[in-house]
């Protein structure tokens, strides 16, 4: 069954295809995943004012125009001292959408002057799963303690039989707080600049000269690093736990926001799945 995720960042793609993979084992076989961008549509302008209504939003338009099930997501970072910013804003937070770089330094500008116990963040993550059903003429109906909702599409053109959908959206979050520079090379966005309290489990911080404990989750910022690997431990022992960026994929998406999201959409995809049998 193919599935449009609703995406034109290339990083973003594999990250949620190795997620659904993981999430759903056996049953993904039956999934093919295709990116918005792979199939030219335009990307939509997100006009919610929250992460759940811009995933939906984004989800919406790729079922309309294509007729298929759509996955997207809409995610950010949440910075404690700022009041909610960057928030939705996350990716166009310079101005520029899709430079991380960009965005990265003027956070750490903004930030500089805050001291690093006052730096606590979180990344929040709505998964929405969007699906052209017919049959679904009238009124709109909704589910909310299952956070299902079916309405009748009143703009854009469907594809679809008659433009109606059912809409299913999670959440997520990862907490964890904002250093001063950027370490790692995997991953995108902010992910240089955040440090999850969540740590890979094989991971021993500590200060490698003298005290030598475990402490995870911390939120030291000093800058003095060592990755140098314990063989004898068998742990990777460092003076920081790791950001984002310097995780494996495998470790990032154990933690992840959107993980943690997709986790709680994986049944509704299993549902669907289960249907076209």
């Amino acid at each position: 069954m193919k599935f449009v995720v609703a995406t034109h960042n290339e990083g973003k793609l594999p990250e949620i295809v190795t997620i659904v993979e993981g999430v759903l084992g056996q049953r993904a076989v039956d999934m093919e995943l295709v990116s918005a961008g792979s199939l030219g549509l335009p990307d939509p302008v997100e006009t919610g004012v929250t992460f759940e209504e811009n995933a939906l939003l984004k989800a919406r338009d790729v079922a309309k125009r294509t007729g298929l099930p759509a996955l997207a997501d809409d995610s950010g970072l949440i910075v404690d001292v700022m009041g909610r910013a960057p928030g939705i804003l996350s990716a166009r937070w310079s101005g520029s959408h899709g430079d991380d770089t960009a965005n990265m330094n003027l956070l750490l500008a903004q930030l500089s002057d805050i001291p690093d116990n006052k730096r606590t963040a979180r990344f929040c993550c709505a998964a929405a799963l969007v699906v052209p059903v017919s049959g679904g003429h009238g009124s709109a109906k909704s589910r909310a303690d299952e956070g299902v909702l079916i309405r009748e599409a009143r703009s854009g053109q469907a594809n679809s039989a008659d433009g109606c959908f059912q809409e299913t959206v999670r959440l997520g979050e990862m907490k964890g707080v904002v250093i001063r520079a950027p370490r790692g090379g995997h991953g995108f966005g902010y992910d240089p600049i955040f440090v999850p309290d969540d740590q890979p489990a094989d991971h021993a911080v500590g200060c490698v000269h003298g005290d030598v404990g475990a402490v995870k989750g911390s939120t030291r910022m000093n800058m003095d690093y060592d990755a140098s690997i314990n063989r004898r431990e068998g742990v990777r022992r460092r003076t920081l736990p790791l950001t984002s960026a310097e995780m494996t994929p495998e470790e990032k998406n154990a933690i992840s926001h959107r993980c943690k999201a997709f986790t709680a959409l994986a049944p509704a995809i299993g549902e669907l799945l289960r249907t076209v049998q």
